[in-house]
């Protein structure tokens, strides 16, 4: 039988993952929203994409998607184009100030993540990098499920 700890793990593990996320996302805030950096993110590290298939890698509905891209290509972060197989289509790609912006935002909440592991004592700091690849792990089965 799990001991009333145990059965608070995920939770607890859920909690602390989401608020760190938040935390670090606030520190690099560029003053656009989650939803516009994540999917120049998306774009940066995986390069043209269809609008849908966008759409799709970030969980949104394609008229969300839209309306992002939209305020990205006005901003000059993101050009797009039709789709020379399927004109009903449309393509978009990170243009070099889309880039930049992902790269200086990763950076400034990699500084501000590294700053919080510094303030921690080694035999923390220690368990928390033994703890890598556990997560990733985490994420691999979430991957295939």
């Amino acid at each position: 039988m799990a001991t009333a700890s145990e059965g608070d793990v995920p939770a607890r593990l859920y909690l602390a993952i989401g608020r760190l996320s938040r935390s670090l996302r606030r520190s690099g805030s560029t003053g656009m929203g989650h939803g516009s950096i994540s999917a120049l993110s998306t774009l940066t590290y995986s390069g043209t994409l269809r609008l849908g298939d966008l759409a799709t890698r970030e969980g949104v509905a394609a008229p969300t998607m839209s309306r992002i891209v939209a305020g990205l290509v006005e901003s000059g972060f993101v050009r797009r184009e039709p789709d020379p197989a399927d004109r009903r289509a449309w393509l978009v790609t990170a243009t070099e100030e889309g880039e930049r912006i992902v790269s200086s935002v990763r950076s400034t909440r990699m500084q501000e993540l590294s700053r919080r592991l510094d303030k921690l004592p080694e035999a923390d700091r220690d368990l928390l990098i033994n703890s890598i690849p556990v997560l990733e792990a985490l994420l691999v089965d979430s991957a295939e499920g």
